[in-house]
């Protein structure tokens, strides 16, 4: 049998998937500085050329960045992630509710049917620091508290997937609660503590907490959108 010689194509594109693969394994974090060109070369066995596009492919993806002087950085964790933040880039806020909506509902539900005793002490942990903070009026540590509060929840849905997603969605998510601190009463804090939602989930109750989700993510997009002039939401 005839095999066919592998074209450049093909060995840029096993460079870029292997590039991708360590990046995704962890041997390289974002924020490192990929090898020297020549040590990249003899890993991978290929020509400068080869290397060069794999590298010009993957900074076109969002997973790289090249700076002078600094040389060839990651810039993210995985090809889904690059994806996720070029898009989450050019959406509006009402967008990203929207799809925040579609997620944490999911994760609503799926955390009311698996959720187990260690995922309900630490969404209780982090419940008690929303109190806290919000007794406090200590807006910052607020928002952190009930980001983490809600990452607990999607984590106690035990969908792998379902978190990789939520996860990229952390800086804008951390911008829709910024906003809605300041367009907000002074009493903002304490109204957004999600005590039923936790009451949901522990309780197994499917039908609440997928209401909830939907209540509170309607408001929150209803009042910023007034905030923001937007007639549709």
């Amino acid at each position: 049998m005839m095999l066919r010689k592998a074209s450049r194509l093909s060995l840029v594109e096993q460079v870029v998937m292997q590039i991708e693969s360590l990046i995704e394994e962890g041997h390289w974090a974002v924020g490192d500085r990929l090898p020297p060109e020549m040590e990249l070369m003899e890993e991978f066995a290929v020509s400068r050329n080869t290397l060069r596009e794999a590298i010009r492919a993957l900074v076109h993806a969002g997973l790289l960045e090249t700076k002078q002087g600094s040389g060839t950085l990651v810039r993210s964790s995985s090809s889904l992630g690059a994806a996720m933040e070029r898009h989450l880039e050019n959406s509006n806020l009402i967008e990203t509710l929207e799809v925040r909506l579609a997620l944490e509902r999911e994760a609503a539900q799926l955390a009311a049917v698996h959720r187990n005793d260690e995922d309900l002490h630490q969404l209780e942990v982090y419940m008690e620091q929303c109190r806290d903070t919000a007794q406090r009026d200590a807006v910052e540590d607020f928002i952190s508290a009930d980001m983490a509060f809600h990452k607990a929840m999607v984590k106690a849905s035990h969908n792998q997937l379902l978190q990789e997603l939520y996860e990229y969605m952390t800086d804008p998510l951390y911008t829709s609660i910024s906003k809605l601190m300041i367009i907000d009463t002074p009493f903002a804090c304490e109204k957004m503590i999600h005590s039923e939602l936790l009451d949901a989930i522990r309780e197994q109750n499917i039908e609440e907490a997928i209401k909830y989700v939907n209540e509170y993510i309607f408001d929150f997009k209803k009042r910023l959108a007034s905030e923001l002039k937007e007639e549709d939401f």
